[in-house]
């Protein structure tokens, strides 16, 4: 890319004028407006994001209960615990609807009416099939970010995040309390809202126009934007790039590895591998067994862990359309990674039988930082960026990609972190850390800054000098 466009889009920046000579200001002045079909919308989609953070954190909360009344072995329950995220890459690469609800709903009863092992198994694996299909990891922020306009897309879209931390807060806060068998019954119910209220959202109007359906295209975009306002421009500008991306290439997935979609490519797989390998979902699925290994109590540890989240996400929600997505990409990793280090530090101090008496309090604040600061930007912002980055003509492609990648770095740490910390939990959390500091390079070097522009401008400028990008 060329130095001023890379400049564009690795700084914070709102441009004053557009491409065709536009100010902002003129261009978004009718697109400013929050209308209700445009919340109610937003709501619908991420109620399934309260379903995949408790999903998340269920393992944690009820492996004491499950393990004990079933019997459980340390390698059977590390199954249970990862196999979700087989069923996630599964449901990455074969998305639809229809699995994506039967999938949820089934596996929360197979689990909570679950005998053995086996129907623990068949559950958990049906529950990676619904929420890996893509609707809660990637299609939801897509669809936000496609029917919100540019000056509030941030926000609107990483409420998917603060759902999902909603459900995580919750099954933390009440997994203590609460029979195992009755809390994956009580996921049924966002589940079945976003069931019933998909029926009366509107369809994507980026969708609707690449199928050439104008009306719709046209009535749907003045609905979302407010009947008053003036939505030409906009449309104009959706028309015209997917003409252009239409005209330049034909949906087949082979057509990612073009050389003008290297750099989104890099930043979106890279994001997803960063995130996963930086000991997210180890920490996640089980922070109950840390607290344990720590000699901490997991009722202190995992509830304190779920109340922080709640505010963590609302904050990310509330500064990412203001400081930007690089920015707080940037001070979550530096965040997880000091974290992981002062977490790697109190068991290196436990295995040396070092200032013993302070290693748990030092674990506890080392998670709470850790859970703090990856709520606030790591957690969200990827698949914010996802939804933004890649042109329309193989968004679908590119999101399976993506969120296949995303979910098989999660199966392989899921799986592995019992056996890593059963070898080394020092090692194990210095080698999370060493992660994250790699992430830290990495969005610096390569992650754009797409606040404040119409997913237009930003799939043009990142796709139009791809031989100077990377």
């Amino acid at each position: 890319m060329a130095a001023s466009t890379r400049s564009l889009l690795l700084e914070d920046g709102n441009p004053n004028v557009s491409d065709n000579g536009n100010s902002d200001e003129e261009r978004s002045h009718d697109q400013s407006s929050i209308t209700p079909i445009l919340v109610v919308s937003t709501f619908i989609a991420v109620c399934g994001s309260f379903c995949y953070g408790f999903a998340v954190g269920y393992s944690s909360t009820a492996e004491s209960g499950i393990r004990k009344e079933l019997d459980l072995s340390v390698s059977e329950y590390s199954v249970f615990g990862s196999i979700m995220t087989i069923g996630g890459m599964v449901g990455a690469i074969s998305s639809g609807k229809v699995a994506d609800y039967t999938g949820r709903k089934r596996g929360w009863l197979i689990i909570a009416f679950a005998k053995d092992v086996w129907w623990l198994y068949i559950g958990r694996l049906s529950l990676g099939v619904g929420v890996g299909v893509g609707l809660i990891t990637y299609v939801v922020p897509v669809y936000i970010a496609e029917i919100t306009p540019k000056n509030h897309r941030g926000g609107f879209t990483s409420a998917q995040q603060l759902m999902l931390s909603l459900g995580f807060a919750l099954i933390y806060f009440i997994g203590n309390i609460i029979y195992w068998r009755t809390l994956s019954l009580i996921v049924l119910i966002p589940c079945i809202l976003q069931l019933v209220g998909l029926f009366f959202i509107p369809e994507s109007p980026r969708w609707l126009a690449k199928l050439d359906r104008e009306k719709e295209f046209e009535t749907t975009l003045q609905w979302l934007r407010g009947m008053n306002a003036d939505i030409s421009q906009e449309a104009i500008d959706i028309r015209d790039t997917l003409d252009l991306s239409q005209h330049n290439s034909k949906a087949k997935f082979l057509n990612l590895f073009q050389r003008k979609y290297a750099y989104p490519i890099i930043v979106g797989v890279g994001l997803m591998l960063l995130q996963q390998f930086g000991g997210t979902s180890a920490v996640a699925y089980y922070s109950s067994s840390i607290y344990v290994k720590a000699n901490f109590s997991t009722i202190i540890g995992t509830t304190t862990a779920g109340i922080m989240q709640i505010p963590a996400s609302i904050a990310g929600v509330l500064l990412l359309d203001i400081s930007g997505r690089r920015r707080l990409l940037l001070v979550s990793s530096i965040g997880t990674c000091l974290s992981l280090v002062l977490v790697g530090l109190s068991f290196l101090f436990q295995e040396l039988h070092y200032l013993e008496e302070i290693t748990p309090i030092l674990t506890f604040i080392g998670l709470l930082g850790y859970g703090v600061t990856f709520a606030v930007g790591m957690s969200g912002i990827p698949w914010v960026i996802m939804s933004e980055i890649f042109p329309l003509d193989v968004k679908a492609s590119a999101g399976s990609l993506v969120t296949f990648v995303n979910w098989s770095g999660s199966w392989i740490v899921t799986y592995s972190f019992s056996f890593m910390l059963d070898w080394s939990s020092t090692g194990t959390f210095f080698f999370f850390a060493a992660v994250c500091g790699v992430t830290v390079l990495f969005i610096w070097k390569w992650v754009p800054e797409t606040k404040g522009r119409t997913l237009e401008e930003i799939q043009a400028a990142i796709t139009r000098f791809p031989s100077e990008v990377c």
